[in-house]
């Protein structure tokens, strides 16, 4: 058994060298390529653990069955990658900027009982995405929401009124969620796309938060707890 061939085959310095521009460059790549497609589908990993993984997996996955790649070059990749991984979790810990440029910063969706309309016009998430992360949590309309926080791990915090305090609001269940054909007066109407609740004078009104000219029958139910 020729370990010399195993362990490093025809591994040339000039080699290692483009090993570690390779490295660098799918490295930045990998972060930059989670960073511009969002959060979306990342649950439970932050998008720079996710890029961690992916290049370790990759690594770790091709010299098992490549004949022609020997052990000391994917050594050199995961080491290059465990330093960036150090290096970088340091300038995090140093740099508040460095940490919201990888990371990215909590988005507020919620707030007050209505959806921020500046962060649903940058279309960081979608209406089906929070209104089913809210669904989940027990919430029947936006007027039991006081707070509604949109992690950088893709996890959704809430924070609720007291009983007392719950306003009328957006229904999140589509079948209480639907357009209205008729305007009552004395009924309160809430926005479909922001969750602007106000009173109607025809069913055509603009919404003067977003513009929209869709609205529903606005709830005022407490949250079953």
């Amino acid at each position: 058994m020729d370990w010399a061939t195993i362990f490093i085959h025809d591994t040339t310095w000039e080699f290692a060298t483009e090993i570690v521009v390779r490295c660098v460059c799918m490295f930045i790549m990998i972060i930059l390529f989670l960073r511009l497609t969002g959060k979306r589908g990342v649950r439970q990993l932050s998008v720079f653990e996710l890029a961690i993984i992916l290049s370790l997996g990759s690594i770790a996955g091709d010299p098992m069955f490549t004949k022609d790649l020997p052990l000391i070059q994917a050594l050199l990749i995961m080491s290059i990658i465990i330093a960036m991984y150090r290096l970088t979790t340091w300038l995090m810990m140093k740099y508040q900027p460095f940490e919201d440029l990888l990371e990215g910063k909590p988005i507020y969706i919620v707030e007050n009982g209505r959806l921020v309309v500046e962060e649903i016009k940058k279309g960081k998430m979608s209406h089906d995405e929070f209104f089913a992360e809210m669904r989940q949590q027990g919430i029947e309309h936006l007027g039991q929401v006081r707070t509604g926080l949109l992690e950088t791990d893709g996890k959704f915090s809430i924070l609720f009124f007291k009983p007392e305090d719950v306003r009328p609001g957006l229904p999140l269940f589509p079948k209480t969620c639907m357009t209205i054909q008729d305007v009552k007066p004395e009924q309160l109407y809430a926005c479909i796309y922001c969750g602007q609740v106000q009173h109607l004078s025809h069913v055509e009104q603009i919404c003067p938060r977003c513009t929209s000219a869709d609205w529903t029958e606005a709830m005022n139910s407490y949250r079953v707890t």
